[in-house]
């Protein structure tokens, strides 16, 4: 067991900012049984807190991108991840146990195509947008950002977990916390 500990925060409207109740826990690495590091244990004043900024980052500027721009910036994160893919990979396999070369081929690399395609999808909505579902009525779906998506990740493949719910919810033109 190492002496010194990294200790995590939580990332709220572009700052690290500690628990609103200053807790946290021990991350162990499976694979050693070794506290590496400690995690908040967020509570209802920091989810409160991640929607408040999450909800003002749409209101403000998220909301009114064009998929044009949502893909873009979801293109330079998956540019993000594979440039600092082996910092990645160091981290997932010591958070779940998982081998390196595991996490190398069937995780990072998955994680930045994931990415790519909700890029594309923000500026290729499938299915029939308007018609003659109705005599003498033309109907049309207007596609619109609701606003803040909520999710959490399960501890299995929490990177990959994270993409499949924040990735979609910015491609549509939401924001996810």
């Amino acid at each position: 067991m190492t002496d010194t500990k990294q200790s995590l925060a939580n990332f709220i409207d572009g700052e690290f900012v500690e628990p609103v109740e200053g807790g946290y826990s021990d991350i162990i690495d499976p694979s050693t049984g070794e506290v590496y590091a400690t995690a908040p244990l967020s509570g209802p004043g920091d989810i409160d807190r991640a929607v408040t900024a999450a909800a003002r980052a749409f209101a403000e500027v998220w909301r009114k991108t064009t998929p044009k721009d949502r893909m873009e910036a979801l293109l330079k994160m998956a540019d993000a991840i594979e440039d600092h893919a082996e910092e990645r990979i160091k981290v997932e396999a010591k958070n779940t146990g998982k081998p390196f070369g595991l996490t190398r081929t069937e995780e990072v690399p998955v994680m930045a195509d994931q990415i790519r395609f909700f890029a594309g999808a923000a500026r290729n909505l499938e299915g029939r947008s308007s018609g003659e579902y109705m005599t003498d009525h033309h109907s049309m779906i207007r596609r619109e950002p609701l606003g803040v998506v909520g999710s959490v990740a399960p501890w299995n493949y929490p990177m990959m977990m994270a993409v499949w719910k924040f990735a979609p919810a910015l491609a549509a033109g939401n924001t996810s916390c």
